[in-house]
């Protein structure tokens, strides 16, 4: 059995013990999946305030809705589900998503670079993040999804509702009109840009 088989199981009996009430089972699923909701909560809002909010909800909600989980899938994509409509839904104002992306917090620099450096490296995150937020939102959600989160095309697939082809179809589309959006507002990051 590999480590996501087990992992699986292991999260299969934590969703059936936290539905007959145990907080500490519903605790380590908890636990298991935070880091990937406010991520992609921050992601989707580009604030830490209001993405801690969105997780917490959509943590509550899922609690909630726990019963009518199908528990023969994974749960990730699932509670990212959540998090996206509950996201979608607090967006919907342009002036707080305008505010949000004006508060945009950057990651620490990396101890022992020149300030020169560290100048240059935020720049290229802003850039690069602008650029990403020059997209249509569906291709926002892909990038965020695959290469943010880190997700496989089979979670991506699952978190959006879609399935795996249309991921790797929506996904060269989006990169394509990411480089030729970067090409054309941000042509010093194509001196950087992934392959």
């Amino acid at each position: 059995m590999n480590n996501t088989s087990e992992r699986l199981n292991d999260e299969v009996v934590f969703i059936r013990k936290a539905r007959l009430g145990s907080a500490t089972d519903w605790e380590a699923l908890v636990r298991a999946h935070q880091q990937p909701v406010f991520r992609y909560a921050y992601l989707l809002c580009g604030d830490a305030d209001e993405a801690e909010d969105i997780a917490q909800e959509a943590f509550i909600r899922a609690y909630h809705a726990l019963g009518r989980f199908d528990e023969t899938r994974p749960m990730r994509p699932w509670l990212l589900r959540i998090t996206a409509n509950l996201a979608h839904n607090r967006r919907r104002s342009a002036a707080r998503y305008l505010t949000a992306l004006r508060r945009l917090a950057w990651s620490e620099p990396t101890p022992g670079v020149k300030i020169e450096e560290k100048t240059a490296q935020n720049i290229q995150k802003r850039s690069l993040w602008n650029a990403v937020q020059g997209l249509p939102e569906g291709d926002r959600q892909i990038i965020y999804l695959r290469f943010f989160l880190e997700m496989s095309v089979e979670e991506t697939a699952a978190a959006a509702l879609i399935a795996p082809g249309t991921v790797k179809s929506r996904l060269h589309r989006a990169l394509n009109r990411l480089r030729a959006h970067i090409q054309k507002d941000y042509p010093e990051l194509t001196e950087t840009e992934p392959g």
